[in-house]
């Protein structure tokens, strides 16, 4: 066992499963790399982390998060810079995004020392599994659960975070077609629809799993009241150009995740002039700018889909198909500057690059 900095202690593996990951073909979600950070609350604070083999987590059946939902996580990538050292993309909004997400759980602060520094070790020691080729990353998946075995309704008094990572090829293959929803809601005003909850996803699930049946790749959420106003899709946040206008759903109203990417290519739209609105938008004014040929480009924005374009989008019996949505200009302009700025093959001139 070795003794690092900030008392972050590391077992390494005994052998390396690298050799199981083809990179040729790496898909989403499906290989976990060597070692995963770990490092518990209680007694009302935060005991020393720890890196170890990558393992099963031994919990009771009492467990409070199986029983009460006390469960969140954040999404963060690691890409290569041309001389292959690893950088990771913006962990501080991050670490604070997942900190609004544990004050609303009423769930503990993570120590920034213990996200980034944890963190910087982690990938540091498992930097051969970063791939390489195009459209590739590694993965970063911190999150933390409550742990307490004890079947009650209150706040839990013991939490386990951690953090894991996974080689991750590209999240959707090719543009998106998406589903319109107007039955289920996904979030209300004074929910928890803003924050990176683990409930959130599940109550998605058979919605997304029905319209999955029916040939569509993801929803697109509206609002509960009127179902008229769009929110956001499944995995990411959505974008339209309208006219020369690129135009993308507020967030003043608590039920849109505030995207890192989203954030990040309204930065880079406003830096090109490109007129930028965040505001509410409903889906008739999305059908009628489509019927007029003035709605250009749909997309989303997420980490782990990237940027994706959206090929069709249906709403009730109206189905907006876009001709050639490979050759968004916008969405190609975007993809290929933020790639650009992930691999240091441009200068980082927002302090969005966090080296290893």
């Amino acid at each position: 066992m070795e003794q690092t900095a900030l008392n972050i202690h590391i077992t390494k593996t005994a052998k390396s499963r690298i050799n199981e990951l083809d990179p040729d073909n790496i898909q989403f979600g499906k290989k976990y790399s060597d070692h995963m950070l770990i490092a518990h609350y209680e007694n009302g604070g935060w005991l020393d982390p720890e890196i170890v083999p990558f393992q099963h987590l031994s919990l009771s059946p009492a467990t409070t998060f199986i029983h009460y939902g006390q469960a969140i996580f954040e999404g963060i990538k690691a890409y290569r810079e041309q001389n292959g050292n690893p950088v990771i993309f913006r962990p501080y909004d991050n670490w604070k995004r997942m900190n609004m997400s544990a004050t609303r759980m009423d769930m503990p602060e993570i120590p920034e020392e213990i996200f980034m520094e944890g963190m910087r070790q982690l990938i540091e020691l498992d930097k051969e599994w970063v791939p390489t080729t195009d459209r590739t990353s590694l993965y970063i998946r911190p999150f933390m659960i409550a742990t307490d075995e004890f079947i009650g309704v209150r706040p839990a008094e013991k939490y386990t975070f951690a953090i894991i990572t996974s080689p991750a090829g590209p999240y959707y293959a090719k543009p998106m077609s998406i589903y319109v929803q107007d039955k289920y809601v996904r979030a209300f005003p004074g929910g928890i629809g803003n924050i990176k909850a683990a409930g959130n996803y599940g109550m998605s699930m058979y919605p997304s799993h029905t319209v999955k049946n029916m040939g569509y790749n993801e929803i697109l959420w509206t609002d509960g009241f009127e179902h008229k106003y769009v929110q956001e899709i499944g995995t990411m946040n959505v974008f339209f150009v309208i006219g020369d206008t690129v135009i993308t759903p507020d967030l003043t109203r608590g039920t849109i995740l505030a995207g890192i990417t989203r954030d990040s290519v309204i930065t880079l739209l406003k830096e090109k002039d490109i007129t930028v609105e965040e505001r509410p938008l409903s889906i008739d004014e999305i059908e009628e700018a489509y019927k007029s040929g003035n709605l250009k480009e749909a997309f989303g924005t997420g980490t782990a889909a990237s940027i994706t374009s959206i090929a069709r989008l249906t709403y009730q019996d109206q189905e907006m198909i876009f001709p050639d949505p490979e050759n968004f200009k916008i969405v190609n302009w975007l993809k290929q500057e933020l790639s650009d700025i992930r691999h240091s093959r441009k200068e980082d001139t927002h302090g969005w690059i966090f080296r290893v």
